[in-house]
């Protein structure tokens, strides 16, 4: 009996909060994929476009460690839907925005519905996992990350021909979720109760480890700095990447959509990847890998023509990508009573800190241009030096 609460998995429910995932964030990637046509209809500028990532991301980001925080002390299985009612609200307000403002509106809208989703989603996977935590939050990621990379093609296919009202119809994605989510919070009280006899069992074979409030500072900075200097160069991507396209290659909107596709669907093996060989070889050696290893490619990127430049960032994202459940992980693992608290923040900086970036870049592309801008951006991955720094703790 003892071995099978150590070791339980349940795959259906990894799957479906992957599949929950995977519709959060295709929703609300719709948002960076329709750049190009809210850009040309309202007449915006770079700085206006950077703004409307930032309202996004703070509302997705802010709420986020105090709904993690309220979910460690109150069971909370059905938030989640809650938030997928934000996300339809928003959805269908921009898909029929009449002005700049309403825009914004609509995606904190959006913005705090995924804040509202990841906490208790980051929980649920974390009590799913058994002792598989790197490949349930590879799982989980995969559909995140699917998800994301999806939206630029549904823009091109769907939104571009048809206009921003178009996107009403990918409310009812939303009505899925719930149902989907819904299945899941019926599922929390089983599974976490198992999760906790694991813990417990593991806690009296091998005691509970304990770091120094020092220690646990030094590690959050680091992760957070890391997590920072990955999102600026991602952001870069995600709400600039098509406007680098057809300035600097001439494309038209549908083919540099496209690329934006084939630059954030790596993302989906990079997940996986980073979580399987973090069970394995540990997180401390992932993050290292994920942080440091794309600067080659990086350094390159500037200089290569159309097809080198799509070939360099599925490199690119493929690796990068598998840092974020080793980071998250080696979170969880140094404050273990804190789960949505770390999800919450963890989530909420990588929405937060691309927000900042993203209005930051976007005032710098005003200044310098698009391109001098990718090319100051090549030069982000050396802050992986910093993980010189991270503390070896034994579980990592």
């Amino acid at each position: 009996m003892a071995t099978s609460i150590r070791s339980k998995t349940y795959f259906s429910v990894l799957l479906i909060l992957s599949s929950t995932h995977l519709l959060n964030d295709l929703m609300q990637s719709l948002i960076p994929a329709s750049y190009p046509i809210l850009k040309t209809k309202y007449s915006l500028d770079f700085v206006q476009v950077g703004m409307i990532t930032l309202t996004f991301q703070i509302a997705a980001s802010l709420l986020q460690p105090l709904i993690g925080m309220i979910a460690d002390r109150h069971a909370a299985p059905y938030s989640p839907v809650v938030g997928m009612m934000f996300t339809f609200s928003g959805l269908i307000s921009l898909a029929f925005a009449q002005s700049y403002e309403s825009i914004l509106v609509s995606v904190a809208l959006i913005g705090i519905g995924s804040s509202i989703f990841h906490p208790e989603a980051t929980r649920m996977a974390r009590y799913a996992a058994g002792r598989r935590q790197g490949f349930a939050q590879g799982i989980f990621q995969v559909g995140g990350q699917t998800g994301g990379a999806l939206g630029p093609i549904f823009a091109a296919i769907i939104i571009v021909p048809w206009g921003l009202s178009s996107l009403a119809w990918f409310a009812v994605l939303a009505l899925l979720a719930m149902s989907l989510l819904m299945w899941i919070g019926s599922k929390q009280r089983q599974i976490s109760t198992e999760f906790s006899a694991m813990q417990e069992r593991r806690n009296i074979e091998s005691g509970i480890p304990s770091y120094a409030p020092f220690t646990i500072g030094v590690v959050l900075f680091i992760l957070i700095f890391l997590m920072f200097t990955k999102n600026v160069y991602v952001e870069s991507f995600r709400s600039f990447y098509t406007f680098y396209l057809i300035e600097h290659f001439d494309l038209s909107i549908p083919k540099s959509q496209f690329m934006l596709f084939v630059f954030l669907i790596p993302a989906t093996v990079g997940v996986l990847i980073g979580g399987v060989l973090g069970d394995r070889i540990g997180r401390y050696w992932i993050i290292w890998i994920s942080v440091l290893g794309p600067l080659p490619f990086t350094l390159i990127l500037p200089y290569a023509d159309l097809f080198w430049t799509g070939i360099l960032t599925i490199i690119i994202n493929i690796i990068m990508a598998s840092a974020f459940a080793a980071i998250l992980i080696y979170a969880i693992d140094l404050l273990p009573n804190r789960i949505g608290l770390i999800g919450g923040l963890f989530y909420g900086l990588n929405f937060g800190l691309g927000g900042i970036a993203a209005g930051f870049l976007g005032l710098l592309i005003e200044k310098y241009g698009i391109e001098m801008v990718y090319f100051i951006c090549s030069f982000m991955p050396l802050a992986g030096l910093m993980v010189w720094f991270l503390p070896r703790m034994e579980n990592t």
